[in-house]
């Protein structure tokens, strides 16, 4: 029996030997295989993909400004409230405005008046050159008859010179009389009266005063949501003093800033993949480039680098590129401003443009809220001229 077991004993370590062999072989084939998958992978769509997380929500920051001065009496909303397009933001004093909306169409009610006189002072002028005219007749006749008399001897040679001095006066003064009418039609012209210069300036002055009166009630210029107020309750604000911004939530973009190194092959129009901080992984956001910036951070900045000195370090630069999200996703998932996101970008196609070469035909922001209506000003100016025309 010792001679079996001697026999047996050896055999069990080779067993160990073998099986340990299997397991290495079978681990580095599968070591292999996931390399060889990798590979094949990578080759085929990791390395078409361009990602980084130097990336921020961006959007349009609408700055609120007053167009007149005056005092705030009233600030209708507060950081984070919601506003729609035409909404009074802030009021501001209006009795300076409407004391000046008052002088304005008492001016025009004035110039209308006298300018009405100058039309009224034509007729007068014409009744001039027409008694003018009489004189001289009656003054030419006197001196035809004075003429005759003189020739016969019946009067003295001083009387008719009187006579000749007599129609030389008329001839004068109805040469002042005509001048009289055409400097007063110079400034008449035959316009009808609410086409006159003057009626047109102090009607203009009206309206800007009018204007002036209206921009006291400072309104949203569009939808979003009130952000960065600075304005209070009795402060004396000018024209172009920021007051606060009106941030809209259905309008935002990515700005990821790739390294110099990764730009090669973007296109505009590429499919892009946005995971933002706020929402993570659950939440993953499509879009695409839609265009690739000018130039690097560090040119635009205040103080641009100055690369021709002697104390040079070569910076790997990062260039803007702007992804456009799916509105429908941004709907269902708001984002705000300033927030950090991871973008990849999916370079395999090559058919999109580097540059833009399409020009935009319509604006790509515009508001009505700031326009506002004349005719009821018109209608008060109307009002006014024909109260004082006469």
């Amino acid at each position: 029996m010792s001679t079996g077991a001697e026999t047996q004993a050896p055999q069990q370590p080779t067993g160990k030997k073998k099986q340990r062999k299997f397991w290495l072989l079978l681990l580095t084939v599968i070591f292999i295989v996931i390399g060889i998958a990798y590979l094949t992978y990578w080759f085929l769509v990791l390395r078409h993909h361009q990602e980084t997380d130097n990336a921020y929500v961006s959007g349009n920051q609408v700055q609120i400004m007053a167009q007149v001065s005056g005092s705030v009496n009233s600030v209708t909303f507060d950081d984070t409230d919601f506003v729609r397009k035409g909404d009074v933001l802030l009021t501001l004093d209006p009795t300076d405005t409407e004391q000046a909306f008052e002088r304005a169409k008492t001016a025009l009610a004035n110039s209308v008046r006298q300018t009405h006189q100058l039309v009224i002072n034509g007729k007068q002028y014409q009744a001039n050159i027409a008694l003018r005219k009489s004189d001289l007749s009656k003054a030419e006749n006197d001196l035809k008859r004075r003429v005759v008399l003189g020739n016969a001897g019946a009067i003295g040679r001083e009387e008719l010179q009187h006579a000749q001095d007599a129609v030389d006066n008329a001839k004068a003064a109805l040469e002042v009389a005509v001048q009289q009418y055409n400097a007063n039609q110079a400034m008449v012209l035959n316009t009808p009266l609410e086409e006159q210069p003057a009626i047109l300036q102090a009607a203009a002055q009206m309206r800007d005063a009018w204007l002036a009166l209206q921009r006291t009630r400072i309104v949203s210029p569009i939808t979003g949501f009130v952000s960065r107020r600075s304005v209070q309750v009795g402060a004396q604000i000018s024209p172009g003093m920021p007051l606060m911004a009106v941030v809209p939530a259905d309008h935002v973009w990515i700005d990821a800033n790739f390294k110099e190194t990764q730009i090669a092959n973007m296109r505009i129009g590429q499919p892009a993949t946005v995971i933002t901080d706020v929402y993570g992984s659950d939440v993953v956001f499509t879009g695409k480039v839609a265009g690739i910036d000018m130039g690097t951070g560090s040119v635009f900045s205040l103080l641009p680098a100055q690369n021709a000195t002697g104390n040079w370090i070569k910076v790997v630069q990062r260039l803007p590129v702007r992804i456009e999200l799916d509105p429908q996703q941004v709907a269902e998932h708001p984002l705000r401003i300033g927030l950090s996101t991871r973008v990849t970008i999916d370079t395999a196609n090559l058919e999109g443009l580097v540059l833009a070469n399409v020009v935009r035909e319509k604006p790509l922001y515009e508001t009505s809220a700031l326009a506002l209506d004349l005719a009821p000003v018109n209608q008060m100016i109307a009002d006014v001229i024909h109260a004082n025309a006469g």
